[in-house]
């Protein structure tokens, strides 16, 4: 019997820092906005320079692969927001699933319009640089309009999960044999839209105002600590430094000269060259660099125009409605608040006039294809579906209910597929320190009862590979450390650990699921785990909640471990689900899903409060160990010892980017597109300017 219990409780506002929650809070945001606009969403849908090629530095495309682990209409709603001033290509496919492909074309000449329907809307409106604190929700405007310092070969993470670091809005890099210092040197001439300049003292000034507002943390950058900031003093007068007369581009001597502090952990050595120093080997450091906090802004129009915010206020919340100019292909012209974004083509990009071989190369920097972009967050699933039937749409987010819909017409859609090593993970947390999921051998029978060819078809339509955590597939040499096969269906076995364990089943009260009211997936598969586990005797009763209460004490995960462990253990739920509805990574490096799932020093993600020394080994292991073999030895014994205590479900890598859904196009228009460079982990619809029309 299928129990759900739908309750409504007061808000409860989450007091910790947001890179604690990074994409979880993501998640939240993005329910409670879904909930807010739904019936908005509704009534709108009824009415009427020169640059050298990416390839053309060793040191910039080899520093990290998964193998080496290295170095239609225009809309009638008028906008509230001024306008930023200023003058891939991939997954081709057949049928419903996508093969990534690269365009043969760059030419800046594009026509045409593009309409894109998106389920999520942007949890901080038009603002870009709250990126940098993790919080964005779907960043429709990612590569397209704002630029990241590194990113990744688009091709080649979609075609087989390989993970290569590209540049971007960098040139090119270089590591110092010590794997602590990074120096990267800046593409010159380009500038955002309104004509402000890139430099360092612009990549300086942003990264230190959010370091400050967020309270002086080493870890601003989506929770890495690999930063020593003992002896940096930044604050107030520094920031009333680059509000002084020569501003931020062309700095004071006296703000120059604290740019330029070496002994700080990120500086700059001139006006084009940003050196980052490690506290310890961090071979990763380009990768963190490929989204949210390496996502770079107008620094100094945001200073002309209130600023980034201060420790006390938070990040300045007046960017939510006033675009800020971006260097990307695209700028975001219009932004009319829970409806839609308007982007045009940048006329003055600097990667206009790039060949088709540095596309091929890096899909990410591709010029763009369409003169006209509008993207409209819908949150009724038929809606969008009916958009991209009838032609109003061109590229569309399709979830479980119209799926169906999807799968029966393979002629006409093309959808964005995952390939078998990715950086999505679909799972469930069990509670290590609740009763009587503290009993190994209770977990252990728990993942023999479940019957994970059964779930992956009726959850996930079929479209799964196996997973064995923590790490993310894509991240091969880091993957499934000691070839340990995937959990498997023994019902025997099950039972036998349930018997062994101790437990009288027959009095045993039903342990909680609680599962995010307008989580579909999450809801179909919570009752495929409460039916298997019946099986064994285990009760389940899975409790739809609201997205205000996934946090502390109703679930653990949403916030740091040992908080949760020492304050809440004991009533949050016994099963957790992992993100919403899956998920994917903070930054695309192999230390993250080890940072995120069972780390004693974590912020969040970690839905088992789980934690032991011989995991803890390989985690610290990433930030201070140079021998490849010694960290790989590290990480072998604590993927065993993580294995033997199962404090998760791994359910599966899923092929579809919505596990049971995806980013859809109508063949007839679209030749093929990309998603984002971490598999969804910071936008949930298609690249803009790597979607390529139909010739």
């Amino acid at each position: 019997m299928t129990i759900f219990v739908s309750k409504s409780r007061p808000e409860k506002k989450n007091p910790f820092n947001a890179l604690a929650i990074s994409r979880i809070v993501i998640a939240v945001i993005i329910v409670v906005i879904i909930v807010i606009a739904a019936a908005a969403a509704l009534l709108l849908a009824s009415s009427t320079t020169t640059t050298t090629s990416s390839s053309s530095s060793s040191t910039s495309s080899t520093t990290a692969t998964t193998s080496a682990g290295s170095t239609t209409s225009s809309p009638s709603q008028t906008s509230t927001t001024t306008s930023a001033s200023g003058s891939s290509t991939s997954s081709s496919a057949g049928s419903t699933s996508s093969a990534t492909t690269s365009s043969a074309s760059s030419t800046a000449a594009a026509s045409g319009t593009l309409t894109v329907d998106e389920a999520f809307l942007p949890i901080v409106g038009a603002s870009p640089f709250a990126a940098a604190f993790s919080i964005t929700g779907s960043n429709w405007w990612l590569e397209s309009v704002y630029q990241t310092l590194v990113t990744e070969n688009g091709n080649a993470l979609y075609q087989s999960g390989t993970v290569q670091a590209e540049p971007s809005l960098a040139q090119n890099w270089t590591a110092a044999a010590d794997g602590q210092t990074f120096t990267f040197h800046l593409r010159q001439g380009v500038t955002f839209s309104n004509g402000d300049p890139i430099n360092c003292y612009q990549v300086w000034s942003q990264w230190y105002n959010v370091y400050w507002i967020e309270g002086n943390a080493s870890n601003f950058m989506s929770g890495y600590n690999i930063y020593n900031f003992t002896g940096v003093n930044f604050g107030a007068s520094t920031v009333a430094m680059m509000n002084g007369s020569t501003g931020i581009v062309n700095p004071s001597s006296q703000l120059l000269s604290v740019m330029q502090n070496s002994t700080w952990p990120i500086y700059c050595a001139d006006a084009n060259t940003l050196v980052i120093h490690a506290k310890s080997p961090f071979q990763y450091v380009p990768l963190v660099l490929v989204q949210f906090s390496g996502v770079i802004v107008d620094s100094q129009f945001i200073m002309n125009n209130g600023g980034f915010g201060t420790p006390s206020t938070g990040y300045n919340p007046a960017f939510n409605d006033q675009i800020i100019p971006g260097t990307g292909p695209y700028i975001m012209t219009k932004y009319v608040p829970n409806s839609y974004e308007e982007f045009q083509q940048n006329p003055n990009y600097w990667g206009r006039n790039l060949t088709s071989d540095q596309i091929q190369n890096n899909p990410y920097i591709d010029p763009g294809h369409y003169k006209t972009i509008f993207v409209y967050g819908k949150t009724d699933d038929l809606v969008r579906y009916t958009d991209l039937s009838t032609g109003q749409a061109q590229i569309a987010s399709i979830f479980a209910q119209d799926w169906p819909l999807v799968q029966q017409n393979p002629s006409k859609y093309m959808a964005a597929s995952i390939p078998n090593s990715s950086m999505i993970i679909e799972g469930i947390g069990i509670n290590t320190l609740r009763y009587p999921t503290n009993i190994t051998l209770v977990r252990q029978a728990i993942v023999h009862a479940i019957n994970y060819t059964d779930f992956a078809n009726k959850v996930f339509f079929g479209q799964w590979s196996p997973l064995v955590g923590p790490e993310y597939g894509a991240f091969k040499q880091f993957y499934d450390l000691g070839n340990l096969p995937p959990y498997e269906y023994n019902l025997s076995l099950a039972m036998a650990d349930m018997k062994a364990s101790g437990v009288n089943t027959a009095s045993l009260q039903p342990l909680d699921f609680r599962i995010v009211a307008g989580c579909g997936v999450c809801i179909a598969g919570a009752q495929v785990i409460q039916s298997d586990l019946g099986a064994i005797g285990i009760p389940v009763n899975v409790e739809v909640i609201p997205a205000t209460e996934l946090t502390f004490p109703y679930v653990a995960g949403y916030g740091p471990y040992k908080i949760s462990v020492a304050n809440y253990s004991q009533q949050e739920a016994h099963f957790t689900w992992m993100g919403y509805p899956s998920y994917a990574p903070n930054q695309p490096t192999p230390a993250d899903a080890w940072l995120s799932f069972v780390n004693v020093n974590g912020l969040g993600g970690d839905y088992a409060n789980y934690g032991n020394p011989t995991v803890q080994a390989c985690i610290d292991g990433f930030f201070s160990i140079t021998n490849q073999t010694q960290l790989i030895n590290l990480c072998t014994a604590a993927n065993q010892k993580i294995y033997n205590d199962v404090p998760y479900i791994w359910l599966a890598q899923p092929k579809l980017a919505f596990a049971s859904g995806s980013v859809v196009a109508d063949k007839s228009a679209i030749k093929s597109f990309l998603l984002d460079p971490s598999f969804t982990g910071a936008s949930t619809t298609a690249i803009l300017n790597t979607v390529v029309p139909v010739s």
